[in-house]
């Protein structure tokens, strides 16, 4: 079938580079210094026998990371970094991943290489059992595995204009087979480019067994890496060969059972290889990639987009040998490659300069130009052996060690998990409180779908179990009315007052007309004027001593900026306090400071707040735990109350608000007072979430003395608001006092059943 063809016709060209990718990567856990960690799978990662994204391979320190399917490259490595800052930040502090496929230096005695230790014994069976086959120290060996499928819209364009086969299953088996015969063939260039194993630690090999002599570009691809045993032989020549020679050498005892087959390419379809006759080939499993040693993530995108154009190659150019002389020549090819020296001249130029002269004639033929610079970097590596990966970690071992090279790059990686432990990799622009509650969703085991990353919508599954969540708050615990409630604070004002609870008294304006005739009212009163729908402190003023009525109507503008109405209410005296309820109980509570500088007699106070913004803490749009301070409308009225301008000069340790409201998202302290306060407030502040119906609120009490204990009907306290969104994130990470882990309180309210062991 002359694929190339139908490549070009008009109705497929649109689908060609459209694909799904998935990565598995295997990394052993060892200690600053190098040595094999002694420690268990990390606990908190909960369940390993179903975890989605973190399980254990062969030894107990072998952690394998798993991403879930992707549409793109891109959008696979974010899973993979994410992924990879939870499985860095749950393990001992004093450990690291190791960065190289080949292992560090083991331990003199096979016993102390622990095989996992897993739930079912059928698991741990087989892992005996390749120790013995094949030796412990040879499963010590760690890589990545691709997987590849062509999109489904790119195979029925193609079926659609072909004439041979009567079923898209037959014909996509048939597409399946020659790209895994072309990537048997071919793959020695593969290994050229990303081959990353050129020594072995001492003791890796005994003394009686031969060895390669190092370095060369892959012991992993090499014969001498993790291979099947001669025997082993499979015909890759149609599905059928495949299935029946591992069959047979199952039923021989030359193989245990199907999965022991360890080609470079294993052919996948549904969950067993037996189901492969009745699903067909879904997508292929590409398991000859090393880890990288220069890429956090073991692998750069960069490399995998070469792949991609490769894996199009492969469907483009046509065979040239028989099936079975064609995977064999490609076997003889990889070894000669993956046993040849880092800085060596591959005796294949002429064929490596047709592949890549190929490509581009495809690049041409099929519009494909974005790959155009990702091809040249990768040619010109053809006659630099230097600059691939085995070149340049050569060019490091040999001055320094392999064994140096690893603990470096591992420390590097692994203290860069922890700059912005607040943070999840590869979801950085998502909001703070969405990013730790994704990390706790991915430590616990518990698959995810970003819906809508601008929205925060999150899917979550767990054995069938599905939740939607919104903003890492926002769940089905609360009926849809409830935010509702909440979001209109003249309801929620209500709703409270109807049921006992002291709440601020006010008036309502919907123009800006009817506000400003109200200020004979309020002119020489504290009171507080604020938009009646609006989040975050946003359009918020407070004046404790009156105002004037320029101030005043400056003030309504502000708060008519966030919305069409607004609330007049008298200002209740005492402390602001944030009260975090989550089903029932009171989880954190957070005394916020208003956005502040503190004077040093010598700086404005524009200096001043540019000197906290370097906070590493302070960030924007709930990036990090606390908010930049502003100096926009808001900040400037407060400092003509005090007297001041951005440009004044404040005196030594005077302190200077620059907000009335202590929202964390205008720039506040926020100061963790949980375990300071007397129960009766946190009963009061259960009782009033339970008026309003809510499972997780944010709801703000005005407390004068909270030495006084209180009870619904003292004037004890008053309640100014209820929230409905509100961010966990600055109760995790305080300016001061305990972090609280909201996210994870919120996540064993919707999954119960995932922390009943615990």
């Amino acid at each position: 079938m002359k694929f190339k063809e139908l490549l070009q016709k008009k109705n497929v060209r649109p689908y060609i580079t459209a694909a799904r990718f998935g990565l598995e990567k295997e990394s052993q856990r060892t200690t600053f210094d190098g040595a094999l960690a002694k420690t268990d799978h990390p606990e908190v990662l909960g369940n390993r026998s179903y975890h989605p994204y973190i399980q254990t391979d062969f030894s107990e320190t072998q952690m394998e990371l798993i991403t879930p399917v992707a549409n793109s490259i891109n959008e696979m490595l974010r899973y993979l970094a994410a992924i990879h800052d939870v499985a860095l930040r749950s393990m001992d502090k004093t450990e690291m991943l190791w960065p190289l496929s080949m292992p560090p230096k083991l331990p003199v005695k096979d016993e102390d290489i622990k095989i996992a230790k897993l739930e079912q014994f059928e698991g741990i069976l087989y892992r005996r059992y390749l120790a013995r086959e094949y030796g412990k120290r040879k499963q010590m060996v760690s890589g990545i595995h691709f997987n590849f499928e062509y999109a489904i819209e790119l195979v029925h364009q193609l079926f659609a204009i072909q004439e041979e086969y009567e079923t898209i299953e037959e014909f996509k088996n048939i597409l399946y087979m020659k790209v895994s015969r072309n990537y048997l063939r071919y793959r020695w260039l593969i290994t050229y480019l990303f081959g990353a194993s050129p020594v072995s630690e001492t003791g890796y090999f005994s003394e009686k067994e031969d060895h390669p002599k190092e370095p060369v570009r892959s012991i992993r691809n090499s014969a001498f890496g993790y291979q099947n045993k001669e025997n082993v032989n499979v015909s890759y020549e149609s599905l059928q060969s495949y299935i029946e020679d591992i069959h047979r050498m199952v039923e021989n005892g030359i193989l245990s059972e199907e999965k022991e087959f360890y080609s470079a390419v294993r052919l996948r379809g549904g969950k067993q290889m037996s189901d492969l006759p009745k699903t067909g080939i879904r997508y292929i499993e590409l398991r000859n990639l090393d880890l990288n040693p220069f890429a956090p993530l073991g692998i750069e995108e960069e490399s995998l987009e070469f792949i991609h154009l490769f894996m199009l190659f492969l469907l483009w150019t046509d065979e040239k040998e028989t099936p079975n002389d064609w995977v064999a020549t490609g076997d003889l090819l990889n070894e000669q490659v993956a046993l040849g020296h880092p800085f060596a001249q591959v005796n294949v130029l002429a064929e490596g300069d047709r592949i890549f002269a190929e490509m581009d004639e495809m690049i041409e033929a099929l519009g494909l130009f974005n790959f155009k610079k990702v091809l040249e970097v990768h040619r010109g590596q053809l006659r630099t052996p230097d600059l691939t990966i085995a070149g340049k970690m050569w060019t490091i071992i040999e001055s320094n060690s392999n064994h140096e090279l690893g603990i470096v790059f591992g420390k590097e990686y692994q203290g860069m998990a922890f700059e912005r432990p607040y943070q999840l990799a590869g979801f950085r622009t998502m909001e703070l409180s969405t990013q730790l509650f994704l990390f706790d969703v991915i430590q616990k085991g518990i698959e995810v779908q970003i819906l809508d990353e601008q929205e925060q919508f999150l899917k979550l599954e767990h054995k069938g179990h599905v939740e939607y969540v919104k903003n890492a708050n926002m769940t089905s615990k609360d009926s849809y009315i409830v935010p509702l409630i909440m979001e209109n604070k003249t309801v929620t004002k209500k709703v409270l007052a109807n049921a006992g609870f002291v709440v601020p008294e006010g008036d309502e304006f919907d123009t800006l007309e009817q506000a400003e005739q109200a200020y004979v009212k309020y002119s020489e009163k504290a009171f507080v004027i604020k938009p009646k729908t609006t989040n975050y402190g946003l359009g918020i003023t407070i004046f404790k001593e009156g105002a004037s009525l320029a101030d005043y109507s400056e003030a309504l503008k502000l708060a008519f900026k966030e919305d069409s109405a607004v609330l007049i209410e008298e200002f209740l005296p005492g402390t602001e306090y944030r009260f975090f309820v989550i089903d029932d109980q009171v989880r954190a509570i957070l005394l916020r400071v208003p956005a502040n500088v503190v004077g040093d007699g010598v700086r404005s106070v524009e200096a001043l707040v540019a000197e906290k913004n370097l906070n590493p803490l302070r960030g924007t749009h709930h990036r990090s735990p606390l908010e930049i301070i502003q100096l926009g409308d808001v900040e400037r009225l407060m400092l003509k109350e005090q007297n001041l301008l951005v440009t004044s000069v404040p005196e030594k340790d005077q302190i200077v608000y620059l907000r009335e409201n202590s929202n964390i998202s205008t720039g506040g302290d926020s100061i963790d007072v949980t375990d300071d306060f007397d129960e009766s407030y946190k009963q009061i502040a259960i009782e009033a979430v339970q008026a309003i119906g809510a499972k997780i609120c944010g709801i703000d009490l005005i407390i004068p003395d909270k030495s006084v204990k209180g009870s619904k009907d003292s004037k004890t306290y008053g309640i100014i608001e209820a929230n409905f969104n509100p961010a966990m994130h600055m109760h995790t990470y305080p300016h001061a006092g305990q972090g609280r882990h909201l996210t994870m309180d919120a996540l064993k309210l919707l999954y119960p059943e995932v922390f009943e062991k615990e």
